[in-house]
């Protein structure tokens, strides 16, 4: 039940995004925006899940020279080649360039973070109450 949840609230802040310029979501019916946008955060979760780890050990160094502000170059890079790879699947979602991606991967940040904090709020409201001791 968790990842369903986490699907959805990825596919919630995906679909956030396309607000943005440069961030196009195609498809002729509701239903398959909502395809689309939860196959393009399974594709996000992967590519996270995956590349976000080695990107992470192999730039430690700018991580630390940035002070962790080369995270959002990262982010950047990875929802950009989540656009990429959502075309090679035929999904009608594309990110048109890095600064597209470069908001869009802050906006799916932040969205995300805010839809996770709601949920899990309202799944643990009271085990929280008696483990705070």
């Amino acid at each position: 039940m968790g990842l369903v949840l986490h699907i959805a609230i990825t596919a919630l802040a995906v679909w956030i995004t396309t607000a943005l310029p440069g961030i196009d979501l195609g498809g002729d019916d509701t239903g398959t925006k909502i395809v689309t946008l939860l196959a393009v955060a399974v594709v996000f979760g992967v590519v996270n899940a995956v590349l976000k780890p080695v990107a992470k050990t192999l730039g430690c160094l700018f991580y630390v020279l940035t002070l962790g502000l080369f995270g959002l170059v990262v982010n950047a890079l990875l929802f950009w080649l989540t656009g990429y790879l959502a075309q090679q699947l035929d999904l009608p979602f594309s990110v048109g360039g890095f600064w597209p991606a470069f908001w869009g991967a802050i906006v799916v940040t932040i969205a995300s973070s805010v839809l996770h904090g709601a949920t899990r709020r309202l799944r643990e409201p009271r085990e929280q109450e008696y483990y705070r001791y």
